[in-house]
């Protein structure tokens, strides 16, 4: 299960703090939360400290989002080597 929480939120900035493990549906959640804010031109990032577990779909969405200048903040050790690891 994922929990989204919009965090702090401007015309320039939207911050939606993510808690829990990014994996099946909830891949498909974030992405159509995410999707709105980027094409309305804003800056979005994601605050990942609690986020315990990404699958390898939501590695990819994560790598999607990162590609369209969102900021995938505060990762833990575990989570950043998960992303990583999909970048080789």
């Amino acid at each position: 299960m994922l929990k989204i929480v919009v965090g702090e939120t401007s015309r320039e900035l939207t911050v939606l703090n993510l808690e829990g493990q990014l994996i099946g549906p909830w891949v498909e959640e974030l992405e159509r939360v995410c999707e709105p804010i980027l094409a309305r031109g804003a800056g979005l990032s994601l605050d990942l400290s609690t986020v315990s577990f990404v699958s390898r779909e939501g590695v990819d969405l994560l790598w999607r989002l990162r590609d369209r200048r969102a900021l995938l903040a505060n990762c833990s050790r575990f989570v950043a080597e998960q992303i990583k690891a999909q970048d080789v």
